[in-house]
């Protein structure tokens, strides 16, 4: 007796329906609904949340030293402001539930700030992010994200399904983080990348992100243009003339990818040891901490002479500055950018809070820049190899990070995609074995 075969389709046929039938049921799409409308009160939250932190940044590293008689901020500036961020975080960190947020060293990962500890977590990154310790806002917003859509879910009644609870958190930090990337798109593919799920359970997931992402895209723009203030997205207005990569660029751009690399890695392994050592008298240690990173900051103020604020904030707007003017930094200026922020990030990263990504962009970048003047080694190619190589390096996430780059690149990433994937595949793999 012979026994026939299954259907080589029989069990994407079985996958379809459970689908579909997920799709179709009365609670996923109550869901949907739901993602919807949070995505605009979420969006609300995180625009004036970045719109505030932006203006507080501004007055600390602008209007303030303008106010007492300085063009820039003088080189001991990050001293004071340091030392005052350590002590305003020690309280928060040691007293108040959810200790400020994630320690930004274990990435953007973790169970989802929940109401209890969000208070926390915005006052730890409204209190600090502006006085200069050297992370950047996406972890607090994706913590306003998750504490609100949980809340939400509490005030409805809906806390009893724990997989309803997960789906609107996920959905809430998407929503948060897509409004400082520039759009859904890189927070789509970013949990993707990270949920590590496929098939039903991954549409049944990524839609209301991305519901919840769209229309909290749209709402966070619409207000910039109705409000005219300044919120500090990750974004490159002007990059520099686009030129297709050669072998030269190949040849320099796969070894400064696992520069990179190793570069994050060590840092990380700096803001791990940071850790442990904060364990115990976290108060005061967190505040010695916070000067050791005022510290690295003031040398690179003295080696440069350059304004202290391009190292001691997130590094959107150093990366701006970058990409438009690549010229304007010598190679000195940048390793010492690279030497002295990445120091004072990876001592960050064990102690203080914020988010990890932005700020080893930056490094990243720069490194890449100054590897430019090599012979054959592009600006152009090196600016967009270094975005994806160091957001890749520092997520784990490397077709993330090369969507990441593509978008920033804008329209010259077509011809540089090839040595965006390379660099961000070289730089995850060399993360992941050192």
């Amino acid at each position: 007796m012979t026994t026939q075969p299954a259907p080589a389709n029989a069990v994407p046929d079985r996958a379809e329906q459970s689908l579909r039938h997920t799709l179709l049921s009365p609670g996923y799409l109550r869901l949907l609904l739901l993602c919807v409308l949070l995505g605009v009160p979420i969006a609300l939250a995180c625009f004036f949340f970045v719109g505030l932190q932006h203006e507080l940044q501004h007055w600390v590293w602008t209007a303030l030293p303008e106010a007492v008689g300085y063009d820039d901020p003088p080189w001991w500036w990050p001293l004071p402001a340091l030392v005052l961020a350590g002590l305003i975080l020690a309280p928060i960190v040691t007293r108040m539930p959810g200790g400020g947020g994630h320690l930004p060293v274990n990435g953007l990962g973790g169970a989802p700030v929940g109401p209890r500890a969000l208070p926390g977590a915005v006052l730890a990154a409204l209190a600090t992010l502006p006085l200069g310790v050297v992370l950047g806002p996406e972890a607090p917003l994706m913590a306003v994200g998750s504490g609100l859509a949980l809340l939400a879910v509490r005030r409805a009644g809906a806390a009893a399904d724990p997989r309803a609870s997960a789906i609107l958190a996920t959905a809430g930090s998407t929503a948060a983080i897509s409004t400082i990337l520039g759009g859904p798109v890189v927070a789509a593919v970013l949990l993707i990348e990270g949920a590590g799920l496929g098939g039903a359970q991954l549409v049944a997931l990524l839609l209301p992100c991305l519901l919840a992402s769209a229309t909290g895209a749209l709402v966070f723009t619409g207000f910039g243009q109705w409000t005219g203030l300044k919120i500090g997205a990750l974004a490159l207005r002007d990059v520099p003339p686009s030129a297709a990569p050669d072998a030269g660029d190949f040849l320099w751009g796969v070894p400064t990818a696992a520069l990179i690399a190793v570069l994050v890695t060590l840092a990380r392994g700096l803001g791990r040891r940071t850790v442990s050592w904060t364990r115990q008298r976290t108060a005061v240690r967190t505040v010695v901490c916070a000067a050791a990173v005022g510290v690295c900051i003031t040398a690179y103020a003295l080696i440069t002479g350059r304004s202290p604020a391009e190292a001691a904030l997130s590094g959107q707007a150093t990366l701006a500055q970058l990409a438009a003017h690549p010229h304007a930094w010598s190679v000195g200026a940048l390793v010492a950018l690279v030497a002295c922020k990445g120091l004072a990030w990876g001592i960050a990263l064990g102690s203080l809070r914020g988010g990890p990504i932005f700020p080893a962009v930056l490094l990243g970048t720069a490194t890449a820049l100054a590897c430019s003047g090599l012979p054959g080694f592009g600006v152009t190619p090196a600016l967009a190899l270094g975005i994806s190589a160091a957001a890749a390096a520092v997520t784990g996430l490397p077709l993330a990070s090369a969507v990441l780059s593509v978008l920033l690149v804008g329209g010259d990433a077509h011809d540089q995609m090839p040595l965006i994937v390379t660099g961000s595949v070289v730089a995850f793999i060399v993360a992941q074995v050192a």
